[in-house]
C-alpha cells in the first residue's frame, strides 16, 4: 500500500511539472530585448506586447546614454508602436542630438522610419514585418524627461504591409515654436509642405 502511494505520488508529480513546462513554454512568445539591459529605463514584456521608456523617465533622462530596444513578434504578426503623451527630448536640427530613432526591422541599417525629438509626440508607427528596431540616444547636454512607449502585435489583414506605415513624416518637433524663438518678431516661421520644409516670412 505503501508503494502504491508512492507511485501516486511521483505520478502527480511528473503530471505537475509537465504541465508547468507546458504553460511555461507556452508563455514564452515575446523575444524583445534591451540593450545594455537594466540601464535603459521601464522594460515591461508581454506575451501580446509590452512597454518601454527612457531611463529615469518620467524623470530627466541622463546624459550620454545609449539605449537600443528590439522588439520581435511572432510569426505572421507584425507591431503597433505607440509613444504616450507625457513626452519630451531636447530638441535640434533633424535631431541630430538626443534623439529616438524607429527602423523597420531587427539592424540598425534597417529602413529608417523616422528619427524623433522636441516636444510633438512621435506618430503611431506600423512595422512592416516581425522587428522595429529603436534606438534612443542623449548627448552631454540639455535633457529632458524623455519618452514611454508601449507596442503590441497585431494582424494585418492578410498579412503586415509591405511597407511600414506612420502619421507624418520627418523629424516629431515643432519648427515654427523652435524657431521662433531665435527670430526677431518681424519674422515668421511658415510651413512650405508636409515634409517639414521651411520659410521664414518678414512681418513688417
Amino acid at each position: 500500500m505503501v508503494h502504491g502511494h508512492s507511485l501516486l505520488h511521483v505520478v502527480a508529480s511528473l503530471l505537475i511539472l509537465g504541465l508547468s513546462g507546458a504553460t511555461k513554454k507556452e508563455a514564452v512568445k515575446n523575444n524583445s530585448g534591451v540593450k545594455p539591459a537594466g540601464q535603459c529605463g521601464t522594460w515591461v514584456k508581454e506575451g501580446d506586447g509590452g512597454l518601454f521608456t527612457s531611463p529615469n523617465y518620467p524623470s530627466k533622462y541622463p546624459p550620454e546614454v545609449e539605449c537600443v530596444y528590439i522588439i520581435e513578434a511572432p510569426p505572421r504578426l507584425c507591431i503597433d508602436l505607440f509613444f504616450d503623451e507625457r513626452y519630451s527630448i531636447e530638441p535640434s536640427w533633424e535631431c541630430k542630438f538626443d534623439n529616438i530613432e524607429v527602423r523597420d526591422g531587427p539592424f540598425g541599417f534597417s529602413p529608417i522610419i523616422g528619427r524623433y525629438c522636441g516636444q510633438t509626440i512621435p506618430p503611431f508607427i506600423r512595422s512592416s514585418g516581425r522587428y522595429l528596431w529603436i534606438k534612443f540616444v542623449s548627448d552631454a547636454e540639455l535633457e529632458a524627461i524623455g519618452f514611454s512607449a508601449n507596442y503590441n502585435f497585431t494582424a494585418a489583414s492578410p498579412s503586415c504591409s509591405a511597407s511600414p506605415k506612420s502619421v507624418g513624416v520627418g523629424a516629431a518637433f515643432t519648427w515654427d515654436t523652435w524657431i521662433q524663438a531665435f527670430l526677431p518678431n518681424t519674422f515668421t516661421a511658415v510651413s512650405v509642405t508636409s515634409r517639414t520644409v521651411w520659410g521664414l516670412v518678414h512681418l513688417g
